[in-house]
C-alpha cells in the first residue's frame, strides 16, 4: 500500500461518489446552504419545547456582544437573581465591566509573577509557549470570578456602564498582550543578565502602572462608591448612598462563595471519579482562590443542579456550547443536526475520546434556571439562560436535551449542601494538579 493517495484511488472516489444520487443531492444543497442548515432536524423543534415543570424567573436577557465574558455574566445572572429576591425587582442588571477591569488587571499581574516563577524554563518549551500564547484571554472559570467578588465586590450596571472596548475586547486584549509580551522579554532578559529578583519585581511594579493605565483609558476608572438607587415592584424607593463595592455585595447579593464548589465530568483515563483537581497556572488575583473541581459521574452534576433549583436557585454551568446546537429556537440536541445521515458516516468517539483527541472541551458559560422532569422525577429537558441577547434562542433562552447534558456538559457550580459527606470529603483532599494545556484547564 502506498502512503499517497494515487490516481486510481482517485477514480474509484469518484465511482462510488456518482454511483449515490443522494450524494449528489446533498452536495447540491450544501454547495447553496451550508453544511447545519440542510442538516436540520426540524423534529427537534417539536420535542424540544420551552416548558419545564421547574422554572425560575430571572431578570431579562443579557447580551456579552464581542466579548468572551460569558463566566462573567452567567456567574453575575445568578447574583442578580439574589439582588431582585431581596428587593422585590421585576429584573436588574450588574455591571459587566466592572469585574473585566479587574480581571484584566489581576491576569496580567498573574502573567507576569508566572513568568518571574519560569525564569529558568526555555523561552522555546512547552510552558512558556504556553504562557505567551493568551496572557491576557477574556475567559475565566468560577473560582477566579469568586477571587475577584471577594477582593472588589460588585456594582449596578449603571454604576459603571459598558463602554466600545467593554462590549468588544478584541483591540483592548490585542494591545495589552503586546505589552504584555514585551514584558515577559523584558524581564526574562534583565534575569539572563543577572538582575535580582527584587530588581525584577520593581521593574513589574511600573510595568503594572502601564497596564492600569491602559485599562482606565479603554474602559474607565471603576468607582470606590456610588450611590444606589432603585425603585421596587410595589413603587418602593430603594437608596444607599455612598455605597462601596464589598458592601453593596454583602448588603444586596449575601451569597456566601465560600459555600459553593464546582463539580465536574471529565470521564478521562487519567482523572479518576472522586478526587479534586486544580490546574497548574490557571488564575488571576494571586494568591486568591485556588481553581478546584470534584469529578464526578454525570448523575451527580443533575441530581445537585436539580435539587438546587428546586429550592429556587439558578446553577452556574460550563459545556460546549457549539455541539449539535442551533441558534433557531435555541436547541442543543444530539438529534437536531443529522450530519450522519447527511455525509453518510457516524461519529464514534464518546465523551473521553473527545476531551482526549482536542474534539471537546469547556468553551462557553450559561445559567440553568429550570428543567422539565417526567413522572418518575428524570429529567428530559434543561431550561438554559444565555447572554447573547434576545436574538439568539427564543427570547435568550435555550432547550437543552437531557442526552446533551450527558455529552456535553462539563461542569456546574453549586451550594455544598447539594453534596454528599463523602463528596465533600473528596473535594476538600488535596488537589491533583493538572497540566496549564488540559482540557479541565479551558476557559469559559
Amino acid at each position: 500500500m502506498q502512503a499517497s493517495i494515487t490516481i486510481s484511488q482517485l477514480e474509484q472516489f469518484r465511482k462510488d461518489f456518482a454511483a449515490n444520487k443522494a450524494y449528489g443531492v446533498a452536495m447540491r444543497a450544501v454547495v447553496s446552504a451550508g453544511v447545519n442548515k440542510v442538516a436540520i432536524n426540524h423534529e427537534s423543534f417539536r420535542k424540544d419545547r420551552h416548558e419545564y415543570s421547574i422554572q425560575l424567573k430571572d431578570g431579562e436577557i443579557t447580551n456579552q456582544k464581542q466579548s468572551g465574558r460569558c463566566w462573567m455574566f452567567a456567574a453575575l445572572n445568578t447574583m442578580r437573581f439574589q439582588v431582585m429576591k431581596n428587593l422585590n425587582l421585576e429584573t436588574f442588571e450588574l455591571s459587566q465591566s466592572y469585574p473585566l477591569f479587574y480581571d484584566k488587571l489581576e491576569k496580567s499581574n498573574y502573567f507576569l509573577e508566572s513568568i518571574l516563577e519560569t525564569l529558568d524554563e526555555p523561552t522555546n518549551g512547552r510552558l512558556i509557549a504556553y504562557l505567551l500564547s493568551a496572557p491576557l484571554n477574556d475567559g475565566g472559570q468560577w473560582d477566579m470570578f469568586c477571587s475577584l467578588v471577594e477582593k472588589y465586590g460588585v456594582v449596578p450596571k449603571d454604576a459603571m456602564p459598558e463602554s466600545i472596548s467593554s462590549s468588544a475586547t478584541r483591540e483592548m486584549t490585542g494591545w495589552m498582550t503586546m505589552k504584555l509580551r514585551e514584558y515577559a522579554c523584558t524581564l526574562r532578559k534583565a534575569y539572563q543578565n543577572g538582575a535580582s529578583m527584587e530588581e525584577l519585581r520593581a521593574q513589574k511594579d511600573e510595568m503594572m502602572s502601564t497596564i492600569y493605565r491602559m485599562l482606565c483609558i479603554c474602559l474607565g476608572e471603576p468607582p470606590l462608591q456610588f450611590d444606589f438607587e432603585v425603585r421596587d415592584k410595589d413603587e418602593q424607593f430603594i437608596r444607599s448612598a455612598g455605597i462601596t463595592p464589598q458592601e453593596f455585595y454583602a448588603k444586596y447579593v449575601r451569597l456566601h462563595l465560600s459555600d459553593y464548589v464546582s463539580v465536574i465530568n471529565a470521564p478521562t483515563q487519567d482523572k479518576p471519579y472522586g478526587h479534586s483537581y486544580t490546574v497548574k497556572f490557571l488564575g488571576n488575583v494571586k494568591d486568591g482562590r485556588p481553581v478546584r473541581y470534584l469529578n464526578v459521574p454525570i448523575d451527580v452534576l443533575k441530581r445537585a443542579a436539580i435539587a438546587q433549583m428546586q429550592d429556587g436557585e439558578p446553577v452556574w454551568f460550563g459545556c460546549d456550547v457549539g455541539a449539535f446546537s442551533i441558534r433557531d429556537n435555541g436547541i442543543m440536541d444530539l438529534d437536531v443536526l443529522k450530519t450522519d445521515e447527511l455525509f453518510d458516516t457516524q461519529w464514534k468517539m464518546d465523551k473521553a475520546e473527545r476531551l482526549d483527541y482536542g474534539q471537546s472541551l469547556m468553551t462557553h458559560a450559561m445559567v440553568l434556571t429550570g428543567v422539565n422532569l417526567d413522572e418518575d422525577g428524570k429529567p428530559q429537558r434543561w431550561r438554559v439562560e444565555n447572554s447573547w441577547g434576545k436574538d439568539a434562542g427564543k427570547d435568550g433562552y435555550y432547550v437543552m436535551s437531557d442526552r446533551w447534558f450527558d455529552e456535553y456538559t462539563y461542569q456546574v457550580v453549586v451550594n455544598r449542601k447539594y453534596l454528599t459527606e463523602e463528596e465533600l470529603r473528596q473535594y476538600e483532599s488535596e488537589p491533583i494538579a493538572l497540566e496549564p494545556w488540559d482540557p479541565m484547564g479551558s476557559l469559559a
